[in-house]
């Protein structure tokens, strides 16, 4: 069993973790704090912690090298934290597993409201394995999505495309990482294509009653997947 309440927090930093920590336990959450890299599996495959905190830049094994690791045993949702620009791309694509980010230096504020929000999240939206929820299915021999009873077809295009979104329920993507991910072949092709795509997606996902409102635009972004 999980603690339900307990969150890792990974930072090298002494004082910069303590400062959390204490944020943290002011919330009502048990806190460990560790700052060396090469501690962190073996301690998550004992307690399983609700939720890691995550430092990119760490000694004996970076945070980069333990996502990955993690992602391997556990969906624990990682926060992950960086003062490397050049990363964000990659930890919005996903390319890790991270399922938020916030950059260095940060308000121990905002970290514990992430916390929460992807607490609540989890909390909200059990998963089934490898998909959004129990009721929701993908068929990938027949492109088609299966919400309890009913289903719809889509075109392989949306099927490829809805598939991104579905399988990373609540992370933001933006519509150049959907492009690259949906065409490998680096056609050129613009925002609006995946802009079209997603309306003719939901246009099908009306007449569903589990997922008719998963789809959601984030301003100036691009799109994510969370059950309403």
């Amino acid at each position: 069993m999980s603690d339900v309440g307990q969150v890792l927090v990974v930072e090298d930093e002494a004082t910069l973790a303590e400062l959390l920590a204490d944020y943290l336990r002011q919330a009502n959450y048990r806190v460990k704090v560790i700052g060396d890299g090469k501690q962190v599996i073996d301690w998550v495959k004992e307690h399983k912690p609700a939720l890691i905190v995550l430092d990119l830049m760490l000694p004996g094994k970076d945070g980069l090298t333990l996502c990955r690791e993690l992602r391997v045993f556990t969906q624990v949702p990682i926060l992950m934290a960086t003062a490397r620009v050049d990363e964000i791309d990659r930890l919005l694509g996903l390319e890790l597993g991270a399922d938020d980010y916030i950059c260095k230096p940060y308000s121990p504020r905002e970290v514990v409201a992430r916390v929460k929000a992807n607490l609540r999240r989890v909390e909200l939206q059990p998963l089934a394995e490898g998909g959004a929820g129990p009721d929701l299915q993908l068929d990938p021999d027949r492109y088609q999505l299966i919400d309890g009873k009913d289903s719809i077809e889509l075109t392989a295009v949306e099927f490829e495309l809805f598939s991104i979104l579905f399988n990373h329920p609540g992370v933001i993507f933006k519509r150049s990482q959907l492009m690259d991910r949906m065409y490998q072949d680096h056609r050129i092709v613009s925002d609006r294509t995946i802009d079209s795509h997603i309306r003719k997606i939901r246009k099908k996902l009306a007449c569903l009653e589990h997922s008719a409102n998963s789809i959601h635009s984030v301003y100036g972004v691009g799109y994510r997947f969370e059950l309403s």
